[in-house]
């Protein structure tokens, strides 16, 4: 993915059981249950909590 394109979260799986940092990486990133999306410029420190997470959620570019 580009640094400063325009990319499309949703959270596809459930919180229920991830360990403490991952349920924290999500919450940072806007989401918390299944089906919520959230769009953003992609960054480096983005870019590392979307890397912790990537199997919990679906990535777009837009």
């Amino acid at each position: 993915m580009k640094q400063g394109g325009k990319i499309r979260l949703t959270q596809v799986k459930s919180l229920t059981g991830r360990e403490k940092r991952v349920r924290a990486s999500i919450a940072a990133l806007g989401l918390g249950r299944i089906g919520r999306s959230r769009e953003f410029n992609l960054t480096p420190a983005l870019q590392g909590m979307i890397d912790s997470v990537k199997y919990l959620v679906r990535i777009e570019q837009l």
